[in-house]
């Protein structure tokens, strides 16, 4: 059996990766093409972790190929790297992170603290490393997001630093380490800018593939200060299907296009309620919307989260759904829009779509 390099390469047009409706060749993904016979060895590299997925992949490629070409022995071999992608105004990267990711949203209510923190925890249960920022320096809510205990203080590194505060395999940092609950943050805006800052460059994150940044809600000088002072990679905006909770998500779209930092993509929270007792699926917020903006901004609609009862309980205790089932059908979402954020980030990467896949044919 005579394989041919155009053969290969059309059998893998026949595959497309599920997180970015891309084939291999767009993508950038694929590294390697090895032809030996009727032997044919194919590596794949993601620009995206992908741990709960990686097996499933490698057999679809596999079966992709062998389908086009009868005959074939194939094997495929899958693995990720991230790569940093380029910042907005072509700030430089932080020394210690290759990628942030601001999660935002034009109002509050809408379950932007709670994404956030199970983004970040689906990432690193994909295989990444992972720090989450709360930069909602008025309202921190990650320690309790994360059931980090009272009165934890982040440890200093010499003089300057902050050692991050490790929860769930995440190194996380917030306002919230270094005040009593129940004292208030009375700052004007320029304060309030500066703690952000402090919090970001004076903590010592060690090799981070992302970091989440949980925005607070609004448009206002936390906002500003990220778009000017801090190199984002990319923003990702939680909405609910409410109409006006669209129309503030519109706004927060805008203003990161404003301050050219990409969006890449929409989070749809609380977008149908499951009735415990009879299966009824009930749409409270309306239906639809987080879809209609996506389409008319160009946007990708990375998913759509239930209204759940659980995802709440286990926030207020300490164990997001990530952690606290994962393996249910909750943190299986929000490892697959996960997976999409930082498969479309890959898109953006400074050398994905540069590299040209090597191919090797041989007639041993």
């Amino acid at each position: 059996m005579s394989i041919t390099r155009p053969q290969v390469e059309q059998a893998l047009r026949g595959w497309r990766d599920p997180h970015l409706d891309k084939d291999l060749l767009l993508s950038g993904a694929l590294r390697d093409i090895v032809i030996d016979g009727d032997s044919v060895r194919i590596a794949v590299t993601l620009g995206y972790p992908a741990n709960s997925v990686a097996a499933q992949m490698r057999a679809e490629i596999a079966a992709a190929v062998a389908q086009q070409l009868p005959g074939a022995r194939v094997e495929v071999e899958l693995s990720w790297q991230v790569e940093a992608a380029q910042a907005q105004q072509n700030l430089p990267n932080m020394q210690q992170v290759k990628n942030i990711i601001a999660v935002a949203s034009g109002k509050g209510g809408v379950g932007k603290s709670t994404t956030a923190v199970n983004l970040a925890l689906a990432l690193v249960a994909e295989g990444a490393r992972v720090g989450l920022l709360d930069a909602d320096i008025y309202g921190p809510s990650q320690p309790l997001l994360l059931g980090v205990a009272e009165g934890t203080r982040p440890a200093q590194r010499g003089s300057q630093m902050l050692e991050p505060v490790e929860a769930h395999g995440l190194q996380t940092m917030s306002i919230g380490y270094l005040l009593t609950e129940d004292t208030p943050v009375v700052w004007r805006g320029p304060m309030v800018s500066g703690a952000l800052q402090q919090l970001l460059n004076q903590t010592a994150w060690e090799a981070l593939d992302y970091l989440i940044i949980d925005m607070p809600p609004g448009t206002g000088d936390i906002q500003l200060t990220l778009a000017q002072k801090v190199p984002v990679a990319g923003a990702v905006i939680v909405t609910t299907p409410q109409d006006i909770a669209l129309l503030d998500a519109v706004k927060g779209i805008e203003m990161f296009r404003k301050v050219d930092v990409a969006v890449l993509g929409i989070v749809e929270n609380m977008a149908v309620h499951i009735c415990s007792n009879c299966g009824q699926l009930d749409h409270l917020f309306g239906s639809g919307g987080g879809a209609e903006i996506a389409k008319d901004y160009n946007v990708p609609l990375l998913g759509s989260l239930p209204l759940a009862r659980s995802i709440r309980e286990q926030s207020d205790g300490g164990t997001p759904s990530v952690v606290a089932e994962p393996n249910g059908p909750v943190a299986a979402l929000y490892r697959e829009i996960a997976r999409r954020m930082a498969a479309h980030l890959a898109l953006r990467s400074q050398n994905l779509g540069q590299v040209f896949p090597t191919i090797s044919i041989k007639n041993d």
